[in-house]
């Protein structure tokens, strides 16, 4: 498998090779950076556009850019790109189906220290309210590249969620993301649907699960929007019981999505929705720190899956 990159960096780095090739794909920036980014600051700077604190702007500009035949990409903080610019997306993207890449930066409490402004833990179940939005959410480093050139290549909007950082590389380059889901371990008693880096969390924790003999099942959900039912009932359909994990709000966020389809499919497997509670975190601290807070810790997430297991 390939070496592990910053998440950030195998992104950009595949925007870049597809920039390279088309003179008509512009990237704007509200002022956020990445140090691969630079690259295509200095290489093509006649099409990297900075509009500064600016996020409602830059979707209008970008808006002007598409209707002329451009291929935009947008950049932000997470939070500001989509509930700032909500209003905006949905009219003047969404509204005229134009094929824009809307990627935000800060997923969950990533950019902890920076406070509840910077928090990215609400905008799944704002953005999934768009009939003609997709998004991504990706795991891992190839995951990424996968959802930057399907982001390309599309007709109608996209949104990309991305975190920070060196994750490990879960996948092979010839791996198919088309599904929007990819089973990362077999179980038979749990199936751990996850998505972004808690991806890598449902494995430790099915891991350990396998010490209390729950055999469990971890399933990257990559695509959150839209999920194809068929394919999830599928995954789920040998499993007892079912859990999601994510870090975003409890409300609108995978689990919503997986009990959604639930009911409207007459599953009657029980579900389990581990997530950030729906409250305002207006406080400051390590990622780490939050998590547990709010007992979103690996030890509190265990625990509250085995008492669920034993009733």
């Amino acid at each position: 498998m390939k070496t592990a990159i910053d998440i950030r960096d195998a992104f950009f780095d595949r925007v870049y090779d597809l920039a390279a090739k088309d003179p008509d794909l512009i990237f704007m920036s509200a002022d956020a950076d990445a140090f691969s980014l630079q690259k295509f600051r200095h290489d093509f700077p006649d099409r990297f556009i900075n509009v500064g604190v600016a996020e409602q702007n830059m979707v209008t500009v970008a808006t002007g850019l598409a209707l002329s035949g451009k291929n935009v990409f947008i950049y932000a903080i997470l939070s500001f790109v989509t509930m700032r610019c909500y209003e905006q997306i949905k009219f003047n993207i969404c509204g005229m189906n134009l094929p824009i890449t809307i990627v935000g930066i800060g997923v969950g409490y990533s950019f902890d220290f920076d406070g509840p402004s910077h928090h990215g833990v609400n905008d799944v179940g704002i953005m999934r309210t768009l009939p003609e939005i997709s998004i991504f959410n990706p795991a891992t480093a190839l995951c990424a590249e996968n959802s930057a050139q399907i982001a390309y290549e599309s007709s109608t909007p996209v949104c990309v969620r991305l975190d920070k950082g060196q994750l490990n590389e879960l996948y092979f380059p010839s791996t198919d993301f088309s599904k929007g889901m990819s089973v990362i371990k077999e179980g038979r008693d749990l199936c751990l649907l996850a998505t972004g880096r808690e991806v890598h969390r449902a494995l430790e924790i099915a891991q350990s699960l396998e010490s209390h003999n729950i055999h469990t099942g971890v399933v990257d959900v990559h695509r959150l929007k839209p999920v194809d039912p068929s394919i999830l009932l599928e995954v789920v359909g040998g499993y007892s019981r079912i859990a999601t994990l994510e870090e975003h709000s409890i409300v609108g966020g995978l689990g919503s999505i997986v009990g959604e389809i639930f009911i409207d499919n007459n599953i009657r497997k029980p579900l389990k929705r581990l997530a950030l509670p729906d409250v305002q975190c207006l406080m400051y601290g390590k990622r780490d720190w939050l998590f547990a807070h709010y007992q979103f810790d690996t030890p509190n997430i265990m625990r509250r899956i085995c008492e669920w297991m034993r009733q």
